[in-house]
């Protein structure tokens, strides 16, 4: 497996599972500090055509869980137990823009904060998760 310091490599090898590769997400920098993905309107509206507001809540948890997996390190597995998003605008077209930074990093616990924009770099949602940290599971299991 790729080493965790190039985060980048390590997320892509991982990779962020089957429904975030349906919705198009991509990731384009990761780090424990900092990480960014882009995800496409197209394909993830409802029905008026506004981007869903649950894409945004995938999104923001894409990338709040792998940046708390990352932070966790080998042998220890991030697990979501809270989430909530603020959707404050719209995007309509193009791609949105999900950046994932820190709040609290501690020894069980990881709180992210995932601010969205559209490409007019208007804020759309803003998203905060909480990750519990704990023992990953035996291998096999």
């Amino acid at each position: 497996m790729t080493d965790r310091t190039d985060g980048l490599a390590w997320a892509r090898e991982r990779g962020l599972g089957a429904l975030a590769e349906r919705m198009g997400i991509e990731l384009t920098e990761f780090s424990v500090e900092r990480s960014v993905a882009t995800m496409p309107v197209e394909g993830n509206t409802q029905p008026v055509g506004l981007l869903h507001g649950g894409a945004y809540v995938v999104l923001g948890e894409s990338l709040g869980s792998m940046s708390a997996n990352l932070f966790a390190g080998p042998d220890r597995l991030a697990v979501g137990i809270d989430i909530n998003a603020t959707h404050t605008s719209s995007a309509v077209r193009g791609r949105v823009t999900g950046v994932c930074t820190p709040i609290h990093l501690g020894r069980s616990l990881t709180v992210h904060e995932i601010v969205v924009t559209n490409e007019d770099g208007r804020r759309c949602s803003t998203i905060r998760i909480t990750n519990m940290i704990k023992d990953a599971y035996p291998t096999g299991r």
